[in-house]
């Protein structure tokens, strides 16, 4: 294998987004590589596996490398398509995230059916990183908190409008606003539509973010770690106060834990 030493015994983990996937190569503990590309709803099991393999060729990975897979997939017709990728071209059948699987926590919410694959990923992660109380900010599709209590057992959490769903929505319906990048804005008072649009995402979804966290440390009682993931928590994280860091793999690294907790 080129530029890679790995044990030959390498597990794939895949977290279907919305708007992105992000699959990763774990050799034990070790993350060796992880790639992001575009969500397509209408992929096939070929067409996945052919992004699959052309992605990891370009960092001189081979199929032939990965063993086992664990599939978490927030659209609904993509999980069977991505099992039959693992099928058809690993030779396997992989683990996909959903009720009934092991999570080595207690959960404490009346329909756990109702709790998007994603969203369980990261508990375990935060829960295996900071034992508890813990919040997991998640910026995709939606900006997803999810809780931990004291106790190590999952409490719920809160859903709010992703931060691109929102700028898309709003360059959409007011005919005349341009489209925007997320760079920093120069100052909260825009001198230009860009800017004040700049601004409003920015720095209004950090005080949204600061607000959450701060009424969730509220009712859990006490002081709680904070950590941010996602595409764009990166943008948004530097301009709040109460995030402590941003994991771009903790999705990756909870996918892992649970594989292993499923497979003793």
């Amino acid at each position: 294998m080129r530029g890679h030493h790995t044990s030959g015994h390498v597990l794939l983990v895949v977290d279907v987004g919305n708007t992105q996937t992000h699959f990763g190569a774990f050799d034990g503990e070790r993350l060796v590589q992880h790639w992001r590309f575009a969500t397509a709803r209408e992929s096939t099991a070929d067409e996945l596996g052919a992004a699959l393999r052309n992605l990891m060729e370009l960092r001189g990975l081979g199929l032939a490398d990965l063993r086992a897979s664990i599939i978490s997939s927030t659209v609904p017709q993509l999980a069977p398509e991505w099992a039959e990728t693992c099928r058809r071209y690993l030779g396997h059948e992989p683990i996909i995230v959903g009720p009934g699987l092991r999570t080595g926590m207690d959960i404490r919410y009346p329909n756990p059916s109702e709790i998007g694959a994603d969203r369980l990923v990261n508990s375990v992660a935060i829960r295996e990183r900071f034992g508890g109380p813990a919040i997991c900010v998640d910026f995709g599709t939606a900006v997803n908190f999810d809780i931990i209590d004291a106790d190590g057992a999952y409490l719920g959490g809160v859903l709010a409008p992703g931060v691109e769903i929102s700028l898309a929505a709003l360059t959409e319906r007011g005919a005349k606003l341009p489209r925007i990048d997320l760079v920093p804005p120069r100052s909260v008072i825009g001198k230009s539509t860009v800017e004040a649009i700049r601004s409003g995402v920015i720095y209004g979804y950090a005080a949204l973010v600061d607000g959450l966290v701060r009424r969730l440390r509220g009712e859990l009682g006490q002081r709680s770690d904070v950590i941010a993931t996602g595409g764009l928590a990166g943008r948004i994280v530097p301009f709040t106060e109460e995030v402590d860091e941003v994991d771009d793999l903790l999705t990756l690294t909870g996918l892992r834990l649970l594989h292993g907790r499923n497979t003793r």
